[in-house]
């Protein structure tokens, strides 16, 4: 039973984190009004699989919803679509919408995200371009994915390779650059950069590093990428080069900001009413570093997290975390955070396309990345959990279980 005689909470932002954090906030005992404001036309949904299958025509659309709409009127959930916030006011505590609405509050979760991190390029503006962030960009994107189209990817992340992944399987001939050495450089070892490097090019994507895009061409369309000083025809281009966070309304109210909007370990900001969880954070993790992770996993823990706290219930925030990755018949997951001058060790061969690289710090066990090996995969996350020493021999020791490492 409702109780409006509370002081409401703002959820600004219809993504993973605030879909969590209205499941949490009620599972909590929480009864007073909450009002969730998202930017698009849909309801909160998954984002992971629209550069894989969703793509690739394998997965409808309502599978996205990671809620149905009943959801959020039997939780009491106001959900306002197809507006923004535009300004947080602390002294008067409200909250002003795009469309004129202003908006009373007793506390506010900023669950803003990202957005795509556009190109700085001659010819950006030609038709032609795509990016991948909405629903709405990939259905975009499907009406040019034609078989035989010259695709180009700009950047050799996860977005960038999953799509390339799915071009490939389409017919598509696909060309990708990347400005770094190898693919994946930010988040994997090199081992798994060089394994999926050869697993795209045995498909037929031609993979360019060390290479930056310099522009495009084209006559209201774009015909042609040129980079490293050469012209290369295209017929569509997909960018995929980062996100950047949205923290301007935090920063906008004088909430502290760096790269993400600065919370505590209960995901708090420097306002004891407002907190932020989710990919526009930033937060320090459990290795005491400070950084903003793009993650289901985060987006949810620290949803989960900020919720115990606005009820009045703090839990520090001490996540592994986790993120994974499909392309074509291979599944990378990947637990922990990796460091430079981390031991690294490989288990298994690559060539099964069946292995594991895991990464030691001080003996400890600090990240696994796993290809095709989900069992691996989930008790290398345990063990990280558990900050548990591990014996290198038998950890390289395929014949010797997984569970059986420690030292």
């Amino acid at each position: 039973m409702l109780n409006e005689n509370i002081p409401p909470i703002i959820i600004i932002g219809a993504g993973q984190a605030g879909a969590q954090a209205v499941i949490s906030l009620r599972a909590e005992g929480f009864l007073g009004p909450i009002t969730m404001i998202g930017d698009e036309a849909y309801a909160p949904y998954q984002r992971p699989p629209l550069s894989k299958a969703y793509l690739m025509g394998k997965f409808e659309r309502a599978r996205l919803f990671l809620k149905s709409d009943s959801f959020y009127e039997e939780a009491g959930c106001n959900l306002i679509l197809n507006a923004s916030a535009t300004a947080i006011d602390r002294a008067a505590k409200t909250v002003t919408l795009s469309d004129g609405r202003v908006l009373p509050y007793g506390q506010i979760l900023i669950a803003t995200g990202t957005r795509i991190r556009p190109i700085p390029c001659p010819g950006a503006e030609l038709g032609g371009l795509f990016y991948l962030r909405s629903i709405a960009d990939v259905d975009a994107l499907q009406t040019a994915f034609h078989p035989g189209k010259k695709l180009v990817v700009i950047g050799g992340g996860f977005i960038g390779l999953e799509v390339a992944a799915v071009a490939a399987k389409h017919g598509l001939d696909v060309t990708v650059f990347e400005a770094m050495e190898r693919v994946m450089a930010r988040a994997v070892s090199k081992q798994v950069s060089d394994f999926f490097e050869g697993a795209h090019r045995a498909a037929g994507v031609k993979l360019i590093t060390s290479t930056g895009v310099e522009g495009f061409e084209g006559e209201g369309s774009v015909s042609g990428v040129r980079a490293g000083g050469q012209l290369y025809p295209a017929d569509l281009v997909l960018i995929g080069i980062g996100v950047l966070p949205n923290m301007e309304i935090a920063r906008d109210a004088g909430i502290e900001c760096k790269n993400g909007i600065v919370v505590d370990k209960f995901c708090a900001t420097n306002d004891p009413a407002i907190f932020a969880a989710g990919d526009c954070t930033w937060h320090e993790n459990r290795d005491g570093d400070w950084m903003r992770l793009e993650s289901v996993q985060n987006a949810i823990d620290q949803a989960k997290h900020a919720a115990l706290a606005m009820v009045g219930k703090p839990k520090a925030y001490n996540e592994v975390p986790w993120f994974w990755s499909d392309q074509y018949d291979l599944k990378l997951q990947i637990a922990g955070l990796t460091k430079p001058g981390d031991e690294v060790v490989l288990r298994g061969d690559p060539a099964a396309r069946k292995f594991s690289v895991f990464h030691l710090r001080d003996g400890i066990l600090a990240a696994v990345e796993s290809v095709n090996q989900p069992a691996e995969y989930l008790m290398g996350r345990k063990l990280i959990g558990e900050g548990v020493k591990v014996d290198v021999a038998r950890l390289a020791d395929t014949s010797i279980a997984i569970k059986n490492v420690v030292a």
